[in-house]
């Protein structure tokens, strides 16, 4: 069974599926392994490492999916790409069908298999394969980063000969698994960390980590831990409420974000013109429309006394360990659709229930089936079959 690990595709996307390390892991477990050459190049993996784990080093992506059945890839492809691939093919990626409506529509006439990351449940034994939360990790860490490298001021407290510096106060909005290494990296930084999240649950978790929790009065808990979408009036509230703590703000960090819809407006223009002079906006959810009004992804506008930083696509500014995290994810999916190097699913199984948007073409998944127009055939569990017990 060959398993495909092509370049990706999106314009600035650094990262490589899978690693040496898993790819040596998959050979060993039976799969014939099929890298593109240089895909692994701008996360600093070889080719010859590669080959060293046991993989085959193919010269273009259309030799490297050549009778594959099994492709793994960080982004979704595009139509073009998706239309390429062999029939019955099974795909493993983000596939957001909101965003990869086309590629979706390719794959269900080449009857393939489709798996995808955003889809994996909020359980305990998932959360090794859960490549949101692993690369979340890598976008908070990334943006606390940035915010220290823009903003022209020190993040710590210094105490000198000549003066005293004060530190920079941080403000962290969104307080999931990208806010809170957000959080902590501001935090190690030197600076005063406030946070702010529309959940409760945020409050104890954002104080663990130092920060002082800012409470408006506006909580939106969704399903699944995740924030639900806040309807005008809470928006309008909660936009209130946060202009007077943004305007106090060196640096405004935004993390919220919807799964499966626009990113929601936190900071208004109108906030962004009473912001102090050299403050900064890192908007981490540029590339899902942003938070901040004025936000343009992978762009830093200049506005007032402020900058905005878009950052699009964060985990691909540190590729080695985004890879190193999304490749182990990989695996552990991986080991729940396939035995010795073979692909089947336990279909009875709620993630690989819920990680499938397609099975063999059909629309498994009942939001991808209303978005793609077609008919939800839901997966069924096979029956479980009756034990009796023989009299002695």
């Amino acid at each position: 069974m060959i398993l495909a690990v092509p370049t990706e595709t999106r314009v600035g996307e650094t990262r490589v599926a899978v690693i040496p390390e898993i790819a040596k892991r998959l050979v060993d477990q039976g799969w014939d392994v099929v890298v593109q050459s240089g895909a692994g190049t701008a996360a600093k993996f070889s080719d010859e490492a590669f080959k060293e784990a046991g993989a085959r080093i193919a010269p273009d992506a259309s030799a490297t999916i050549s009778g594959a059945n099994m492709i793994v890839k960080v982004n979704a492809p595009d139509a073009t790409e998706a239309a390429s691939y062999p029939q019955g093919v099974t795909v493993m990626s983000f596939l957001q069908a909101s965003q990869s409506s086309d590629a979706l529509k390719a794959l269900m006439e080449k009857k393939a298999t489709a798996i995808s990351f955003d889809l994996l449940p909020r359980i305990s034994r998932a959360q090794s394969m859960d490549a949101l939360s692993s690369q979340a990790t890598v976008s908070g860490y990334r943006a606390g980063l940035a915010s220290a490298e823009h903003l022209a001021k020190f993040f710590p407290m210094f105490m000198t000969a000549a003066g005293t510096v004060p530190p920079a106060k941080v403000l962290v909005m969104g307080v999931g698994v990208a806010g809170l290494q957000a959080i902590a990296t501001a935090r190690r930084l030197g600076a005063v960390v406030r946070a702010y999240d529309v959940r409760s649950a945020a409050k104890e978790e954002a104080e663990s980590l130092g920060a002082k929790f800012v409470e408006l009065g506006v909580k939106a808990e969704g399903e699944g831990g995740y924030a639900r979408e806040l309807t005008a009036e809470e928006l309008t509230a909660q936009q209130a409420a946060l202009a007077k703590e943004v305007a106090i703000s060196d640096v405004v960090i935004t993390t919220a974000a919807v799964p499966g819809r626009k990113a929601p407006i936190l900071v208004t223009a109108a906030m962004v013109d009473e912001m102090g002079p050299g403050s900064i906006i890192i908007d981490m959810a540029a590339d899902g429309g942003g938070n901040c009004e004025v936000t343009k992804a992978g762009e830093t506008v200049l506005r007032g006394n402020a900058a905005v930083v878009g950052l699009s696509n964060p985990p691909a500014g540190m590729p080695t360990h985004a890879s190193f995290l999304f490749s182990r994810n990989v695996l552990n999916l991986l080991a729940l659709f396939s035995k010795e190097g073979s692909l089947s699913p336990d279909w009875a199984d709620e993630v690989v229930i819920g990680t499938t948007v397609l099975k063999e073409g059909a629309v498994t998944n009942a939001a991808a089936a209303e978005i793609l127009g077609a008919a939800h055939q839901p997966i069924t569990p096979p029956p479980v079959a009756e034990t009796t017990t023989e009299e002695v």
